[in-house]
């Protein structure tokens, strides 16, 4: 029997309608080949992270179902709130449940309203027409209060299945800190029941440190991409980052080191997937999970090139460590609180740190322009996009503003905004 019709078995096992299914991942497919797969010039270890995304609903779903073979229960999350290394810690397995293909939005749309986000129509649209391998696979589902669409559906989803929300605060002060701190032990006695059983300090710094070394590795791939010649497109980098939400991270951590030695010798080399001529710049705001390169496609497909990402599929999901040098649990609980709360979503009011935090991510990267990615109905980032843009007019650094959704309907308009924009920069 040939692994395809192997793993068609085991989505039959899983309930999955496996006709849908395979059209899903012909779509993605395509997507993949028309963005990721013209590029030319790429590092050879860039063919570890794009069989991670092609195996993302076959062979990462059987290692889970082996992990659930040994006892282990699955924690699906919609956001890079929720720490890792506590469900680790208890022997479970995180996957993130992001959808990024325009191609289940329509099964979401009967259920749902249109004029809500691409990212949370996609997402419960692979649900909701079963074409989502995770979906039947996790033992509890874990959501957050980042974004009004989601907290909705929230509701409907906990009518179906296990379900948990941490509530991340709209501000950073004291008392929005000691709520977190509330949330993430609340969140600890959600895993403990779910493992049935009591979280480890000793287990829990090993899980941690396992984060903090991906986190590094993550870092220096970053700090690579600032310097010249360019080793690797943007496009690229985002396909790391993708499968960084989905492969295990000590195997994963190891394949991001190969790539950065890599990269180190190609820019030893002088060897670019760029010309002299192609523009330094930043994507700003939402993120792209798998199944969306469309923003990084059409800027690096248009003369620019994408050396840094303050998005939740950038730096903000790597930036911070945990502090591990504590001596009890409550301690590096805490620490991990305090880790979580610094990340920069557009949910926080004020948002003075992520305007800063975008600027000097600007100034570092000596990026010419901004390309601030805003999903069509995310009120927050496009709003936002205002302030960010008024910041970096500060450093004399400029932005466009690109909203759209996962349709290719616009392409051509958004190509020629981001054309137009690019031949304005120096």
């Amino acid at each position: 029997m040939s692994a395809l019709n192997n793993y068609e078995k085991m989505w039959q096992e899983l309930g999955l309608d496996v006709g849908l299914h395979n059209e899903v991942l012909a779509y993605i497919n395509k997507g993949f080949q028309n963005t990721v797969g013209k590029q030319k010039n790429r590092p050879k270890a860039m063919e570890y992270f794009d069989n991670v995304l092609h195996e993302s609903h076959s062979g990462r779903v059987a290692e889970l179902l082996e992990e659930k073979s040994k006892g282990k229960k699955i924690v699906g999350f919609f956001c890079i709130y929720v720490p890792e290394e506590i469900i680790m810690a208890l022997d479970l397995v995180p996957i993130a449940l992001c959808g990024g293909t325009n191609f289940s939005v329509p099964y979401a749309e009967k259920t749902l309203p249109r004029d809500i986000c691409p990212l949370v129509k996609s997402t419960l649209g692979l649900a909701f027409s079963k074409t989502c391998p995770y979906a039947p696979i996790k033992s509890l589902a874990v959501g957050e209060t980042t974004c009004d669409a989601k907290k909705k559906v929230w509701d409907i989803l906990a009518q179906k299945v296990n379900f948990h929300i941490m509530e991340v605060p709209q501000k950073k002060n004291v008392i929005d800190a000691h709520l977190w701190d509330n949330e993430v032990h609340l969140f600890v006695e959600k895993l403990e029941n779910l493992a049935e059983k009591k979280l480890d300090f000793t287990k829990l710094k090993e899980t941690t440190e396992i984060m903090n070394k991906k986190r590094k590795a993550l870092q220096r791939l970053a700090e690579l991409r600032k310097k010249g010649p360019i080793s690797i497109s943007g496009l690229d980098a985002l396909v790391v980052m993708q499968a960084a939400l989905n492969d295990e991270p000590v195997r994963f951590t190891k394949k991001v080191e190969e790539l950065c030695d890599e990269l180190e010798d190609r820019i030893k080399k002088g060897i670019s997937p760029f010309s002299d001529k192609a523009k330094r710049i930043m994507v700003s705001g939402c993120p792209s999970v798998m199944g969306n390169w469309k923003i990084h496609s059409l800027i690096e497909s248009s003369g620019g090139a994408v050396v840094v990402d303050e998005t939740c599929t950038g730096v903000k999901y790597f930036k911070d460590l945990v502090d591990t040098n504590k001596n009890d649990l409550d301690g590096l609980l805490s620490a991990i609180a305090d880790r979580y709360l610094k990340l920069n979503c557009s949910c926080f009011t004020p948002n003075n740190d992520r305007l800063e935090m975008a600027k000097n991510l600007a100034i570092e990267g000596q990026v010419k322009g901004v390309v601030q990615y805003v999903l069509q109905y995310c009120h927050t980032y496009n709003i936002e996009a205002i302030r960010v843009e008024g910041t970096l007019k500060q450093a004399n650094i400029p932005s466009i503003k690109i909203v759209t959704d996962y349709s290719e309907e616009d392409t051509a308009q958004i190509r020629t905004r981001i054309e137009a924009f690019l031949e304005t920069l120096a």
